[in-house]
């Protein structure tokens, strides 16, 4: 049997009815570049995240230089966020003209550790930038105070969990309703998947939006007039009409991967070399990856690929101990926790079109493996 670590090909045959005539649509109109598909979406993911603007950009990546950039960072300004994560959290903040500061995670929902970000906060501090990491919502409801009180910014890494939420003083809020901006992606293997690059912030602040419309056009409001110096990073229109297509299908698919997650967990709890996943009791998980801790990672890793099984390990190695940011001057063993997890952590299949006996039979590989 062989069980792909994603299966794109099985998603499209089950909605392409719907998609290509919306993709015909817009070739007829060749309508290409911000088409109206692109504001429908815009209102569309501002709704589901409960925010007042939604503006759509080019990649997740720009999701979030878009916003820190908003911030003008000068030398010596800091970002406070995760090791343990996508190269872009950090690499953005670089190119933004800021400091990456990186703190430990939380073992069990490998989320930054808010305890570890209140140490972390200096005079020279301009704002956070949590992870909501495979799915799982951070703990904004100990980051926001921390940041309100030093009058930080908040921008939400949502790359990874559209449409997740969590419960904060007995109400479910949602990825990118309480930071100050949002970033999603919409790269093809995220939950809401274009066929292409693109991306989305989301905020409640009317200046700010202002701000991302102009820098993501050139810095301009209009063709030909430029307030300040921006980029091109426009979401097209071809990949707005996928995703509007894909939209009404992301609840029944989230709730889909939340049923293989536990099914993958309740078989493998009684395996002692492997931990599976912790959901905070606090939080209704997407579940973007389905991420193990497991004992022998890479051997494990091996034989699973040779039974036809995919996998990816999310992170290897942790942004602090990466070259390109060996200038700042971690050493190994100064964040533990992200260290321990870049070398345990273990991916498994849990897109939503998975048939019970790949599941069963990803599972049989694991226990055997260990057995």
């Amino acid at each position: 049997m062989n069980v792909p670590l994603l299966d794109l090909v099985a998603q499209y045959r089950g909605i392409k009815d719907e998609l290509l005539p919306a993709l015909q649509a817009v070739i007829e109109s060749q309508q290409f570049i911000m088409g109206p598909g692109v504001a429908r979406l815009e209102a569309e993911i501002a709704r589901l995240s409960r925010a007042r603007h939604g503006i759509g950009c080019a990649s997740g990546t720009d999701a979030l230089l878009l916003p820190l950039k908003v911030l003008q960072l000068r030398p010596g300004d800091e970002v406070i966020t995760t090791p343990f994560t996508f190269f872009a959290t950090a690499g953005t903040v670089h190119n933004a003209g800021g400091t990456p500061v990186f703190v430990d995670i939380e073992p069990e929902t490998f989320n930054v550790a808010p305890v570890a970000v209140e140490a972390a906060l200096t005079a020279r501090t301009r704002a956070l930038l949590p992870v909501h990491l495979f799915g799982q919502m951070a703990a904004l409801e100990r980051l926001l105070p921390l940041a309100e009180r030093r009058d930080l910014r908040v921008i939400e890494d949502a790359a990874q969990a559209i449409g997740a939420r969590r419960r904060i003083a007995g109400e479910w809020r949602l990825a990118g309703e309480l930071g100050w901006v949002t970033g999603f992606s919409f790269y093809p293997s995220k939950n809401l998947g274009a066929w292409g690059d693109g991306g989305m912030m989301v905020t409640s602040d009317d200046a700010v939006a202002d701000r991302l419309r102009k820098l993501r056009l050139h810095g301009g409001p209009k063709q030909y007039h430029h307030d300040e110096v921006g980029t091109n990073s426009r979401l097209d229109t071809l990949q707005a009409a996928v995703l509007l297509g894909k939209l009404p299908h992301l609840a029944a698919w989230s709730a889909r991967r939340r049923e293989h997650a536990a099914y993958y967990s309740e078989a493998l709890a009684d395996v002692p070399q492997v931990r599976t996943p912790c959901v905070d009791p606090t939080n209704e998980h997407v579940f973007h990856a389905y991420t193990l801790r497991v004992e022998r990672r890479d051997e494990l890793q091996a034989r699973l690929q040779r039974e036809g099984i995919g996998t990816a390990v999310y992170y290897p190695i942790p942004l602090h101990l990466q070259k390109c940011f060996s200038h700042l001057g971690y050493k190994l063993g100064q964040l533990p926790e992200a260290e321990r997890a870049a070398g345990e952590v273990l991916s498994l299949p849990i897109y939503p079109e998975l048939a019970r006996p790949q599941l069963d039979y990803v599972i049989d590989a694991i226990r055997g493996f260990y057995r």
